[in-house]
């Protein structure tokens, strides 16, 4: 079976410095019998969009992209919680490690925020943002945002236009996904990882209702899964 990078997936311009995964729409997975995942979630899944190792690989590179664009600055990490806090973790890791063994360094502080824009699969209208009144300490300093996935940019609009009330330095964003939907309004961040198609998808992080965040592989969830932990 072919993966991403090739047979239903290419290689495109964007996602800051370098180029982005593109999953296609017609792209079938990888059978969820390749791998290992928890037991507690079989029959809940469709297939493996994006596997471990693979989302492993793509964190290393966009790390050496964030390292050469905004190297020897102090940054002011903001991961968006939930679902971005495995993402984020990893690739902080990464850019330690960059930092460490080349002559640019660059200094991170690790801040959280969280966003609340789901019902189950449903992207609801009104946002909340869970620990905003510490976005003043954000005035002045680098800003490095770190979400899992984007899908229309309204919510990643709506987080940028707080945080640019208080006058930082720089603003970069880094999403692991960006997903195309029927309502783009053309926000891309700075760096993301892959484009996908419009899927609900759980794992690394990802979740639905609480659920499937100890999924290491990025998955599709299927009716069975949806109606099991709907609230």
């Amino acid at each position: 079976m072919a993966g991403p990078g090739g047979g239903g997936a290419a290689e495109r311009g964007g996602g800051g410095r370098g180029v982005v995964v593109n999953i296609s729409d017609n792209w079938p997975g990888y059978s969820l019998d390749l791998f290992t995942y928890p037991q507690h979630y079989y029959g809940d899944l469709e297939y493996v969009l994006i596997p471990h190792g693979i989302i492993v690989d793509r964190t290393e590179r966009l790390a050496k992209d964030i390292m050469q664009d905004i190297g020897d600055n102090d940054i002011v990490v903001l991961c968006v919680l939930k679902g971005g806090y495995k993402f984020c973790a990893d690739l902080v890791e990464h850019i330690k490690n960059l930092s460490r063994n080349s002559e640019r360094f660059i200094s991170m502080k690790v801040d959280f925020v969280r966003l609340k824009s789901y019902h189950n699969d449903q992207s609801m209208q009104d946002m909340q943002i869970i620990g905003g009144d510490d976005l003043s300490k954000l005035t002045g300093k680098n800003v490095l945002i770190v979400e899992d996935i984007v899908g229309t940019g309204r919510t990643m609009k709506v987080l940028l236009n707080n945080i640019e009330k208080y006058k930082p330095k720089m603003i970069k964003v880094a999403s692991l996904l960006v997903k195309r939907t029927s309502r783009p309004d053309g926000y891309r961040p700075d760096y993301y990882g892959f484009e996908i198609p419009d899927l609900f998808v759980v794992g690394y992080a990802l979740d639905y209702n609480e659920h499937f965040r100890d999924l290491n592989h990025i998955c599709v969830i299927n009716d069975h899964g949806k109606a099991k932990y709907r609230v």
